[in-house]
């Protein structure tokens, strides 16, 4: 039996055989020339149709895919036909380099660039990696790397995968993921809670295990064993009935002794708003508007807004939905809004701040919200992303109620809106906490970066510190104002159970996560009080590590190992 230990990125105990996703082209050898028996025309030639066929390839399954996975695929398709790329492969080979060593070093030139950028461009260098080997593979005339097919359901495990390749991940066959790089808000890791598979990340030495070896997997943990023993098919099995047993959420989040914690979903279109309500979610805490936008060169109308918050809005009649205004930039870049050529685009014009230098944006979106909201039984809140200042928090709340809007709140996701909510909450009447920025801005580590997934926990006292700071000046404001100032949390942070119990603690009055973790989150909260939240939160802020403070509340709670967490 070998062990292999990474990070535990979505819960789940499963048993079952590893296929590897397959390697990507190696690389060609340095010096590589295209040879007497060619040209340079007919080498540029080769480039233009491999990059025309990985390209089609791409699209062909963009068409075939979901939504949302179609605009990664089109998105990483318009990267194989990237002008940039295919001028320098051309510069190379007319130098007297073969068309494959000319575009991995193309690529490998691309991608440097894009990781000395930071924030988001340098999150795409692995898309261009991507790339880079699909046209490599079409030059060679073998097969493209992606996800391996078979007849029965098997554990994947991969280096990491690119977005191309989880965007047509089949979550009927595929039991869990591991991967020996990425990190805890990785693409790999997102995906995994999406779908509700298990999943371990950054874990050394997963992509060298053998094919059809049975391996067990451990998400919670973030442990994986090679032919696991009895004990661990026990624990699988376990799994498997706590699973069933657990059954749906009710549609009441509470602790113990009654006190109401509404467990809402985050969601991004029409279609997971249908079956976050039909999972039992007591309403939207965050509607991400990015998925009007993403796949557009222009802005939608705001009929077409209108169109697409509506069938969200709908799906929660006389429930609350918290729409998150376009937040656009850093991972999200659009073409007529954002500049990728900023230098660090996560510190750069994002969300709220994009209002600055494309001003009617926002002003326009407003407008689609509020035409949505009046033709729907939805309780409809909204908030904008970035908000930094007290200042900024007053600039939003008049726009939203210059248009009917009157539930105008922010994100709390930079230290300056956590130490400031109280001068920021006099302006609007709500605040949602969204964790995974929080922690990143916090802690100055890159959410996507394995070698930082330690620094970047929502565990980490520094950041529990914030958000009780947040909901004590959220208070102090409602007292002055004589009414309410709820803070919730819209982040990753939401959906860990043992964390969400913590959050309660410290104040957060609604929680918001991806549909299947409502469940989970709900059995824990209900098997303890609202003081003896309290009092798990006081032994995590006091913590000194965020391994301390997650042992010492998970041992309090022994529920979580009944629920196989």
């Amino acid at each position: 039996m070998t062990k292999l230990t990474g990070v535990g990125v979505s819960p789940g105990r499963v048993i079952g055989p590893v296929l590897q996703m397959p390697g990507r082209a190696r690389e060609p050898l340095q010096g590589e020339t295209w040879g007497a028996d060619t040209t340079a025309e007919a080498e540029t030639v080769r480039l233009k149709a491999a990059s025309k066929a990985v390209q089609a390839e791409l699209k062909r399954r963009a068409d075939a895919a979901s939504k949302d996975a179609s605009a990664v695929l089109e998105a990483t398709a318009m990267m194989a036909a990237d002008p940039m790329l295919l001028k320098s492969a051309t510069k190379l080979i007319n130098a007297g380099t073969s068309a494959e060593r000319a575009v991995w070093e193309a690529g490998s030139a691309v991608a440097e660039m894009l990781l000395s950028l930071g924030g988001y461009m340098a999150e795409r260098t692995q898309d261009v990696h991507d790339v880079r080997a699909r046209l490599v593979a079409e030059l060679r005339g073998l097969p493209a790397p992606g996800i391996p097919t078979s007849d029965r359901p098997f554990i994947l495990a991969a280096e990491d995968l690119a977005p191309a390749d989880t965007a047509t991940l089949d979550a009927t066959k595929v039991l869990a993921l591991i991967t020996s790089s990425g990190g805890p808000q990785s693409h790999t890791a997102i995906l995994a809670r999406a779908l509700g598979l298990p999943a371990v990340v950054a874990a050394s030495g997963a992509e060298a295990i053998e094919a059809g070896t049975e391996v067990y997997v451990d998400g919670a943990a973030g442990s994986i064993c090679t032919d696991p023993g009895d004990e661990e098919r026990a624990l699988a099995a376990r799994w498997v009935e706590q699973s069933a047993a657990l059954g749906t959420f009710n549609g009441t989040g509470a602790t113990a002794d009654g006190h109401p914690v509404p467990l809402l979903a985050n969601v991004g279109s029409g279609k997971d708003a249908r079956a976050a309500a039909a999972a039992g979610a007591e309403g939207v805490g965050l509607l991400r508007t990015e998925f009007c936008f993403l796949d557009r060169e222009t802005e939608p109308s705001p009929d077409e807004q209108a169109a697409a918050y509506q069938e969200v809005f709908d799906a929660f009649p006389g429930s609350k939905v918290v729409v998150r205004t376009l937040d656009a930039g850093a991972d999200k870049p659009l073409p007529f809004l954002t500049d990728a050529t900023e230098p660090n685009p996560a510190l750069g014009v994002r969300g709220y701040r994009t209002g600055s230098v494309s001003p009617g944006v926002l002003t326009r979106q407003l407008k689609a919200i509020a035409r949505a909201a009046a033709d729907s039984e939805a309780e409809v809140w909204v908030m904008a992303p970035m908000i930094s200042t007290a200042a900024e928090a007053q600039a939003f709340g008049e726009m939203c109620l210059a248009e009917g809007l009157n539930r105008p709140g922010v994100m709390v996701e930079v230290p300056s809106a956590a130490l400031t909510s109280e001068a920021i909450l006099q302006h609007v009447g709500f605040a949602s906490l969204g964790t995974n920025d929080l922690t990143q801005y916090t802690m100055a580590a890159d959410r996507q970066l394995g070698q930082l997934a330690a620094l970047n926990d929502s565990w980490q006292p520094a950041v529990l510190q914030l958000v009780k700071h947040t909901v004590a000046g959220a208070e102090s404001a409602a007292a002055s104002a004589a009414t309410e100032k709820p803070v919730g949390v819209c982040g990753e942070a939401a959906a860990d159970p043992a964390l969400a119990v913590v959050l309660v603690g410290l104040g957060v009055s609604t929680l918001s996560m991806s549909a299947r973790a409502l469940p989970t989150v709900a059995a824990v909260l209900a098997s303890v009080t609202r003081h003896e939240a309290q009092e798990l939160a006081a032994l995590a802020l006091a913590a000194t590590t965020a391994e301390q403070g997650r042992s010492m509340v998970r041992e309090r709670l022994p529920i979580l190992e009944t629920l196989g967490q």
